[in-house]
């Protein structure tokens, strides 16, 4: 029935890659199982430089905030305990993980949790979307939302609800019992027209 556990998570940093030296300031991670959540961890973080202007207004974090956050390493250590081996998802996974890894690395730890995109899936279940940034998609399909955006918690939220509608969606609209973590992978993959084949052969499967 796809019920297995998995955990959204949402980074926000100082900027678009630790290749840069950007470092995240804030996270947020809510547990999914049984198509529900149940489980949450959030912290800001001390990145220990001033974050730019744009950064405070686009998250509303302000460096006074962060100057008494705890340290990134200390978070970083919890949120390790906190992931497991539990299967991971993002809107925009490409950007949480690169964040998330280089983050591990330097506590000395490596991902070993798989990652999938609920951005890419979006695009390939609601293809007319007006787009596939979050809010558009918490909009257009009504999900449950505290209107906060662009702070970790509340963009895990949105997004474990929205992946939550599209395992639903799926189920209904393609006649599939089992919607795996699997299956949601390698949707990310499919070319948008061939969406309807690959459930075709998915279902197949059983």
């Amino acid at each position: 029935m796809g019920n297995y556990t998995t955990i959204v998570i949402d980074f926000e940093t100082t900027g678009l890659s630790p290749g840069y030296g950007d470092r995240t300031i804030e996270v947020g991670a809510v547990l999914i199982s049984n198509r529900q959540i149940m489980d949450q961890f959030q912290s800001l973080m001390n990145p220990e430089m001033r974050i730019p202007g744009f950064i405070e207004e686009y998250t509303g974090i302000s460096n006074r905030m962060l100057a008494t956050a705890p340290g990134i390493t200390e978070v970083m250590h919890q949120l390790k305990v906190f992931l497991a081996n539990h299967p991971l998802v993002a809107h925009n996974a490409s950007f949480d993980s690169r964040f998330l890894d280089a983050e591990l690395q330097r506590i000395n730890h490596k991902r070993q949790n798989e990652f999938a995109c609920s951005l890419l899936s979006s695009r390939r279940l609601y293809p007319e979307a007006p787009n596939h940034t979050l809010e558009t998609l918490v909009r257009y399909k009504k999900l449950k939302t505290d209107g906060v955006h662009h702070r970790a918690l509340a963009d895990a939220e949105m997004a474990a609800h929205l992946w939550i509608r599209m395992t639903e969606d799926i189920r209904n609209n393609y006649g599939l019992q089992n919607v795996s973590f699997s299956l949601m992978q390698q949707l990310c993959k499919v070319p948008k027209k061939k969406v309807p084949e690959f459930m075709q052969k998915m279902r197949a499967k059983g």
